[in-house]
């Protein structure tokens, strides 16, 4: 059966265009302070270890893999909160 851990921050080389890649995702799980790339993220949903979810504006969403242009990469599911809720996480130590 998956894990499942909190996306609670994130890391970008330019934290103000919208459209450059997440770097790396983070949080907290089970006390312990936990950093990955996005691609380590995104085998980890696709194999099924692991589920991340995120919260903002008081609501929870599950953080999903989804294509474009050939790439995977991480978005959330639609919750109808703009702008998307992996972009608006603080940035990761």
């Amino acid at each position: 059966m998956a894990q499942t851990a909190q996306i609670m921050c994130i890391n970008k080389r330019n934290r103000q265009n919208a459209h450059e890649r997440i770097e790396n995702v983070g949080g907290v799980y089970e006390g312990q302070r936990w950093k990955i790339s996005e691609e380590a993220a995104i085998s980890h949903i696709k194999s099924g270890t692991w589920n991340f979810w995120t919260a903002a504006n008081n609501r929870s969403v599950w953080v999903v893999v989804a294509t474009h242009n050939g790439r995977d990469y991480l978005k959330t599911t639609a919750d109808d909160y703009a702008p998307n809720n992996l972009l608006s996480l603080p940035e990761c130590p």
